[in-house]
């Protein structure tokens, strides 16, 4: 190979490096702002056969009896006000968890979320979510 054919090889492998040591040290160029602070579409509930399994949150498992949820636009940790708008009612859920990327839903939430939401009998329903709280 002649040094041109070398050079153009070497480049963009020392701007790949350059770009994740870059993140490495400095962490993603992701704002807070960057999040939508509300959401609207559709709420689904987790199966209760996931109760005891892991969550994406790094030591967590997946508890039907606590206030949890799976969403994949805020980041793990993050407090989530979730409403009913059939009927208006609310709850506030901790994200600990992600959801299947192609999913149409906006938000998996816990049995114990859809209960207070009054949605286990249609199994998924219309929602506004609103950022509280990130971590």
């Amino acid at each position: 190979m002649n040094r041109i054919a070398i050079r153009t090889l070497r480049r963009p492998r020392l701007l790949a490096h350059l770009f994740l040591w870059g993140l490495c040290v400095a962490g993603p160029a992701v704002s807070k702002a960057q999040y939508p602070r509300t959401q609207t579409g559709t709420a689904v509930y987790y199966a209760d056969r996931l109760d005891g399994r892991e969550v994406a949150l790094h030591g967590e498992k997946y508890d039907k009896n606590a206030l949890t949820a799976a969403q994949n636009r805020y980041p793990l940790g993050s407090t989530v006000k979730v409403t009913n708008l059939r009927n208006q009612k609310s709850v506030t859920v901790k994200i600990n968890d992600r959801m299947n990327p192609h999913s149409k839903a906006v938000i998996d939430v816990s049995r114990k979320a859809a209960e207070e939401l009054d949605m286990i009998r249609s199994g998924h329903v219309r929602v506004r979510l609103q950022l509280v709280r990130t971590q």
